[in-house]
Formats: C-alpha cells, structure tokens, sequence
C-alpha cells in the first residue's frame, strides 16, 4: 500500500484550527497599553518563542492577531497566523500530525503545528496548559536554538522556516497542580504579562469596538473597574473588557444600558446568587 504525504487538511484531521492570511492592512484594532508591541517585535526579529499571560478576555488573542499582521510586512515575516485553541483531548498527534487510511492509500497528514514550522507562519497555542502533557513536550525542541520539530512516527526532523514563531498563551488565575505550565517549559520563552486595561486605555477600547459615546464607555469601565474589585469577596474571575465591549455593543442595538449590563456582565460572570446580588448593585449603581 503507497505511502503519500499530505499537507493539514482540517476535515480529515478532525481538528479546526483558524488559519489566516496575513497583511497588515487588515491588522485587528489593538491599543497599546505598555511595550508589549515594541516586545512581540524584538522576539519575533530575534525569533524569540513568546509567552502571553494574563486573565481571560483581556486581549492576548487580539494582540497576536494584530502583531502577526503587522510582522507580515517585514521582508522575512510570518505568511499565516495558526491558532489552536487548546483542550483537554488536544494530543501531540493532533498538533504534529498522523498516518491515516483514506481509500486504497496510507497518507500521512500534517497537523497544524507541522504546518505552520512548514510554511513560516507564526502559530498561537491558546491555553496551552488545557492540553495534554505530551503536547507541551514535543514544543521544546522549537523554542530553543534549535527550532527543530522531531516526527518520530516519520523518522524526520524539520527545521523550522524563518518566518516561523511559536507563541503559546495561559491564564495563571486558573492554575492547579494538574493543570500547570512547567519551568522547564516556561524558561524556553520570553512572557509579556497582560492585564486588563487602566480606566482610560478601557473606556478606549470600548469605545471603539462597541461604538458607544464616550460617556456609556466610561461608565462601561467604570462597571468593569468596580466588578474586579469584587473578586476579593469571593467573586472567581473579573469581568473581561470582551463583556464590556458586549454590553456595549448591546447597548447600540437599542437595549437599555443597566439590562445590557446584566445579561452580558451579571449573568456571564456567575451563577452564585450573592455575588450575582453583588455585582447587580454595582450594575444599578453605575446604569440608575
């Protein structure tokens, strides 16, 4: 039975990776809030493998799709962006790639990670930690001097194209002793910590993705400002701009404000009756 090669096929390998064609024209909107642009730059120049950490919806994805479209005007950058949301069952084959029988024929898919050392695109690792063990293994050789991706099942070793950057992403407020990123792992990678933005980078933000006044903006932070503060009464995460930017894209749409606060903020973020009381005086506060 022949043996044939194939390059990622997302319908045969079952995963769904998003794949985008890079040109900085259409670079996602992104406000900077430190150095992290002038950071992601040096890295990608010096071809440092990076690490985002910071809580959920404060803008890591965002900031790697908008750096990846900025890179690609460098003579040697990036041709795609590969992101893989990782999960629990997401395996190192799932990444790397797999012999599988199509018809009369053993072919041989690569996965997305594969892919990406392939062609020189830049590929994102989102929550990396939620994968499985043998996944955040087989990237050491890539983020080191190397840059080599070993196939052991293929006998082969690529040697990552120049256009090639691993970064890979985690939340550090959902860390546990299974689900945590190793040293070993962690010292291969320069981090840039995110954080949700000051009150006035926020109101920004939410200005411009939702399209509200600047006022409904601000008290749209300011919501956001005070439900974080909540935390330390026992409320598990803050609430993310991404909500913010919800309610006020709700708001748009006609819905009144303190309502718009409540399904996107209130009932995202808890289904403990007292913290969601909590945050409802907040929301009634801010939205009279």
């Amino acid at each position: 039975m022949p043996l044939e090669h194939k390059k990622f096929d997302s319908r045969i390998m079952g995963e769904s990776p998003e794949v985008r064609r890079l040109n900085p024209a259409d670079a996602p909107y992104y406000l900077p809030i430190a150095d992290e642009v002038e950071i992601f730059t040096a890295a990608y120049k010096a071809r440092l493998p990076v690490l985002l950490k910071g809580p959920t919806g404060c803008g890591k994805t965002r900031f790697v799709e908008h750096m990846a479209h900025r890179l690609a005007e460098l003579p040697d950058g990036p041709c795609e962006l590969v992101t893989v949301a990782c999960h629990e069952d997401l395996t190192g084959s799932d990444l790397v790639g797999r012999y599988l029988l199509l018809a009369d024929e053993t072919v041989w898919v690569d996965g997305p990670l594969t892919q990406a050392v392939r062609r020189g695109a830049i590929c994102y690792l989102d929550e990396v930690v939620e994968a499985r063990k043998d996944t955040t293994v087989l990237i050491h050789p890539l983020s080191d001097h190397r840059r080599i991706l070993p196939i052991e099942k293929r006998g082969e070793i690529i040697q990552a194209t120049s256009g090639f950057l691993l970064v890979i992403s985690y939340n550090p407020g959902y860390q546990s002793i299974q689900k945590n990123l190793k040293h070993s792992t962690r010292q291969r990678f320069i981090t840039i910590e995110f954080d949700y933005p000051p009150a006035d980078k926020e109101t920004e933000i939410i200005k411009h993705e939702a399209g509200v006044d600047e006022e409904t903006a601000g008290q749209l932070a300011l919501l956001g400002e005070k439900v974080r503060n909540l935390k330390a009464s026992g409320l598990e995460e803050g609430v993310s701009t991404r909500l913010l930017i919800y309610a006020g894209e709700l708001i748009c749409q006609g819905i009144a404000p303190r309502r718009a606060a409540t399904v996107a903020v209130t009932w995202s973020l808890t289904d403990e009756a007292d913290s969601k009381r909590a945050i409802g005086e907040v929301v009634k506060a801010i939205f009279p």
